[in-house]
């Protein structure tokens, strides 16, 4: 495959706080690594925009960043907030400048809804192949509005190829878009290894309670969270214990969150850290016994592989790709989402075996350091990019005596 102009479109990107940004970069390296020209566009940056920069004009500040070239678009504020109408409209207009400019070979866009939707419209306008791939909310949560049912399905229809990060946001694309059945493939996030050797313990430990469950990432509704906690609010009439919850709540759901926690009745055995860079969010790995995730949905979440590669003992629920990496009783305990009893039972199992928290924690590591390799997952994008970009087989129509020619 010669080398390419692509171009990747996201809702955010680093420094902006999300798994879609951080997957988009490590996606958008390896497909540098192997000599392409990568252009990431950010849609809803947070990023402010660099000194003397014009905040009066529309349009995309453009920059070098490790290896790609990052255009994060700058909206105007008029006063109130724009309609999105009007400000995908926007975006939509700069995209197809930005185009006309760089002349892409490919696009490619994360997450259905906005990115998706705009960019294989462009694409289609452009004649230009396009690939989406499916993060996760985009078809958990966004295809049940009806404002955006009809574009998540065109998109899906109209796209040349799909990714998705587990095999049951494959299946659910099947059945929302027959048409795209031939067209998809399904594989796992992956992760660079870690040294946890180099990574140094946080400021805490001694006020722990013997058994420390922790969880971590962006605190939200479908991560379960409630769950846990009312798990860990049982085993705590048997089991001295604290649950450490390593991020921080999502701005609209804080204040409920918070009172969730006073009101728990273990609100003292409980420890919020707040949001912290990466480096020291997997610090807290150290003081940690039994790592968990019982998300009600999710999709390929880097929580989870990080604690992996840490060798934590993990209890997982049996959502997305978190039940596909974990298989019960061999790399890990798999409950069913949303089911407090199922946690109550394995987190019990595993906080008085310490034999099975090893072996269970060293078996989830050699999966990281294996499946979740990172030369893994760029062999899966080399052959998308493969696919979608081979020439189209010729039309034979064979002559044969007697017919019209």
């Amino acid at each position: 495959m010669a080398n390419m102009k692509i171009c990747i479109t996201t809702l955010e990107f680093p420094p902006d706080v999300g798994g879609v940004g951080v997957s988009v970069k490590r996606i958008g390296s390896m497909l540098a690594a192997l000599g392409h020209e990568v252009h990431v566009v950010v849609f809803h940056s947070k990023r402010r925009h660099e000194a003397g920069a014009d905040s009066d004009r529309k349009g995309f500040l453009t920059s070098p960043e490790e290896g790609l070239i990052v255009h994060r678009y700058q909206s105007v504020s008029r006063g109130k907030s724009s309609a999105t109408q009007e400000f995908m409209s926007d975006v939509y207009a700069a995209l197809r400048r930005l185009h006309e400019q760089e002349r892409f070979d490919v696009f490619h866009g994360f997450y259905l809804n906005e990115t998706g939707f705009l960019t294989t419209l462009l694409a289609r306008e452009v004649g230009r192949p396009v690939i989406n791939s499916i993060r996760g909310a985009d078809l958990h949560r966004n295809v049940f509005d009806p404002k955006q049912y009809s574009q998540i399905q065109w998109s899906l229809e109209h796209s040349d190829w799909l990714t998705f990060v587990s095999r049951e946001l494959e299946r659910r694309a099947h059945i929302l878009a027959p048409l795209a059945r031939g067209r998809t493939s399904a594989f796992w996030n992956s992760i660079a290894p870690i040294d946890f050797g180099d990574v140094a313990r946080p400021p805490t430990g001694s006020e722990l309670g013997e058994t420390v469950i922790s969880t971590f990432g962006n605190l939200r509704d479908k991560k379960g969270i409630d769950y846990l906690v009312w798990a860990c609010t049982e085993l705590a009439r048997e089991i001295d214990l604290s649950l450490l919850l390593v991020g921080d709540f999502i701005a609209k759901e804080k204040a409920h969150w918070e009172a969730f926690l006073r009101n728990s009745g273990i609100a003292e055995r409980i420890m919020v850290t707040g949001r912290l860079p990466r480096e020291q969010a997997l610090g807290y790995h150290h003081v940690s016994d039994i790592f968990t995730i019982p998300s009600l949905r999710d999709g390929c979440p880097n929580a989870l592989m990080e604690a992996m590669l840490a060798g934590k003992a993990i209890v997982g629920s049996s959502a997305d790709a978190i039940g596909e990496i974990l298989k019960h009783g061999e790399n890990a305990l798999v409950v069913r989402p949303g089911h407090t009893g199922d946690l109550v039972e394995a987190l019990g199992r595993l906080a008085t075996d310490p034999a099975l928290q090893r072996r269970l924690g060293e078996a989830a590591r050699r999966k990281a350091l294996t499946d979740l390799a990172p030369e893994r997952e760029q062999e899966n994008w080399l052959k998308v990019y493969n696919q979608v970009m081979q020439p189209p087989a010729p039309c034979v129509v064979e002559v044969r005596a007697g017919q019209p020619s």
